[in-house]
């Protein structure tokens, strides 16, 4: 085989292949599907300072090549993972990393404070496109400023691994991806779901009890390679790409874009066997071209 293995700060990948945040569960889920410890790293569901009981229902929706989703960041909170789940998923052996949200500075920091006495999760990706309570609901992410101040917050008490992740509602996303790097993370994860909707024409009513929702899927894939690429210019720091990964070919097409890894997340619906077949294709796709590194074609996209 190839040389797969890529490095996120100092989290060192045995692949480039993670799973994507609410796509995958905690991971032993999808134990009974595929061998989790193929897999370069399982991001699990976002986790909060305190219970959250989600959305109302209906909060989620199908649509051509992609869903919505308003779930809500339902989760049972910090102490409840590290009390029950965690003594669980700390025996699979790949990295298990943890989705991080808030509505406060202080929920990030006191989440994270918590995560890093943990023994085997080197690293939580921050999850920033949640609404700022303190400042009238606007996203964190939306702004390079916002987006600095809880960065460099939870910076200050997490020592390992610090992913941020980011939201592609924004005008330009290379601004807030530069503010993130400035703050201190590490790498920076993009893309979060796209804000969309969609109608019941019957009932002359929105579908999601929300109204709107987090789009994502094979639709949103253009739009994720074009920020993914504009970002791997702009910054220093790894990129992980995410966005409509399908398949092993789509995976490798974000890697050209400058990802140094990429995140899969609503094909596990459809393929629970998608993170390891993609694994798979990548290390196939290298043979092909006679390379020996996965490193060779990190941001080898000829635009010239």
């Amino acid at each position: 085989m190839a040389d797969l293995t890529v490095n996120i700060g100092e989290l060192k990948l045995q692949n480039p292949v993670l799973t994507a945040s609410g796509t995958f569960g905690y991971g032993e889920e999808f134990a009974d599907f595929v061998n989790l410890e193929r897999i370069g790293g399982i991001i699990v569901k976002g986790t909060t300072i305190h219970k959250r009981e989600g959305n109302p229902y209906p909060r989620m929706a199908e649509t051509p090549s992609g869903m919505l989703n308003a779930v809500g960041l339902q989760n049972k909170g910090i102490e409840y993972f590290v009390r029950e789940i965690y003594p669980r998923i700390a025996r699979i052996h790949t990295n298990i990393l943890v989705n991080v949200s808030g509505s406060t500075i202080e929920d990030y920091v006191q989440t994270a404070e918590i995560i890093n006495e943990i023994v085997n999760i080197p690293a939580i990706e921050l999850n920033i496109s949640c609404p700022n309570v303190k400042q009238g609901g606007m996203a964190f992410g939306v702004h390079a400023r916002s987006a600095e101040e809880v960065v460099a917050a939870v910076r200050k008490v997490y020592k390992k691994t610090l992913i941020v992740k980011l939201s592609p509602n924004v005008t330009d996303i290379t601004e807030i991806a530069c503010a993130a790097e400035s703050a201190g993370a590490d790498s920076v994860s993009l893309i979060n779901t796209l804000l969309g909707m969609a109608i019941d024409a019957e009932k002359r009513r929105p579908i999601l009890s929300t109204i709107t929702g987090g789009l994502s899927g094979a639709a949103v894939k253009p739009v994720a390679l074009r920020m993914v690429w504009q970002v791997a210019r702009a910054v220093r720091i790894p990129v992980i790409g995410l966005g409509g990964i399908m398949n092993g070919r789509d995976a490798v097409e974000f890697l050209l874009a400058g990802a140094t890894a990429v995140q899969i997340g609503t094909a596990n619906f459809i393929n629970p066997c998608v993170t390891v077949e993609a694994v798979d294709w990548i290390n196939d796709y290298l043979e092909r071209h006679n390379l020996t590194s996965v490193k060779q074609i990190i941001g080898a996209l000829d635009v010239s």
